[in-house]
């Protein structure tokens, strides 16, 4: 029986596209092999990786003057290659901390670049500090956020506007969710294993002016440039998480797009608010200027029951709603391949639950 997966990453994926996948494991459109079993640079995987980079292109519109990669390290291996790429050991990064993501980010830039922190939220991170109090640096080789910070649950609703300082974003938890102009960005990275598809795969779309900076020492395979050149195949990319990724493009283009995941997301997110909101038994602590459409974190009035809360949502098909062991309570995340059924299905747990308990 499927469950409702509520679980940050690796996430929830669409059921059309598992079941597609399972359609085509031994046997990937008549060749007679699985995906994962093909030479990277043969036909068949050759055209699978540029159907799936077309589709990504055109669900982002992404302009003709950006590279788009499909590598491995992780969101956390972009924390030290955006630094490698983009600055020199005596340039100056801004970094915007907004929670422990950003935390990290900022952690790592420090052992390449000198960082200033333009702005912190401060723990325990529930909000987005004002733009007009940022202590940014004029010749900053890029400024860094992250747009949405999984853990707390904390969500810019705006784009920051740097000027001629090149912006970098850590989407990995928000890209897909809704349209964006990727114009406002000189780099865009993400994590697959949220909204776009297994764990083993990190998407980079980077400005073509950005290219060729890397400092010397960065390792091939970290180096934009020398990926781009390649087309992400300067070494054996993650093949069956990249083919994977190019059914999740092709679920998201027949369902209307990136418009249409919008308004579902933003319809699911006030859904679960609006119960949260409406409850004294439930509190979601972020400042509601800054709330996550991804990743909702709330409280129990009374925690002893926490443990009870998730056996019993376990019973009822629901799983994977306990909040990060750095922060505790509960997490429900509610990427788009969570259908508003299983949002839906939680709200009506939760409505009881506080019934029976509170």
């Amino acid at each position: 029986m499927r469950v409702y997966n509520f679980s940050a990453g690796p996430a929830v994926l669409p059921v059309e596209v598992l079941e597609q996948a399972r359609e085509e494991m031994l046997d990937w459109q008549g060749t007679g092999m699985s995906v994962m079993e093909m030479s990277h640079r043969g036909k068949a995987f050759i055209s699978i990786a540029e159907t799936a980079e077309a589709d990504l292109r055109e669900l982002l519109n992404v302009p003709s003057n950006y590279k788009v990669l499909f590598l491995q390290g992780g969101a956390m291996g972009q924390f030290a290659g955006v630094a490698m790429n983009l600055s020199t050991k005596d340039s100056t990064v801004d970094y915007v901390n907004t929670g422990a993501w950003s935390k990290k980010a900022i952690g790592e830039a420090k052992q390449y670049a000198k960082v200033n922190v333009a702005a912190d939220a401060g723990e325990p991170y529930a909000s987005i500090p004002s733009f007009a109090n940022w202590k940014r640096t004029a010749d900053a080789a890029y400024l860094h956020y992250t747009p949405n910070e999984t853990i707390g649950g904390v969500e810019f609703h705006f784009v920051p506007d740097t000027g001629n300082v090149p912006l970098v974003a850590d989407m990995s938890s928000t890209i897909l969710s809704r349209p964006i102009d990727v114009a406002k960005f000189g780099v865009i990275y993400a994590g697959a294993q949220k909204n776009i598809g297994p764990a083993g795969l990190t998407l980079v779309i980077v400005r073509d002016d950005l290219l060729g900076r890397a400092r010397p020492e960065t390792p091939s395979f970290m180096n934009y440039a020398s990926m781009a050149k390649e087309g992400s195949m300067l070494n054996t990319p993650p093949t069956y998480a990249w083919y994977l990724a190019g059914l999740v493009f092709k679920w998201l283009k027949k369902n209307g797009g990136l418009k249409a995941m919008g308004e579902r997301n933003k319809a699911k997110a006030e859904l679960l608010y609006d119960t949260i909101d409406s409850s004294d038994f439930y509190r979601n602590p972020v400042a509601k200027d800054a709330r996550s459409w991804m990743n909702v974190p709330f409280t129990l009035a009374k925690p002893d029951l926490d443990k009870t809360f998730t056996a019993e949502a376990k019973a009822a098909g629901l799983v994977t709603l306990e909040g990060h062991r750095s922060v505790g309570g509960m997490r429900a995340s509610i990427y788009n391949a969570m259908p508003v059924e299983g949002v839906r299905a939680l709200v009506e747990f939760m409505n009881e639950f506080a019934r029976k308990h509170g």
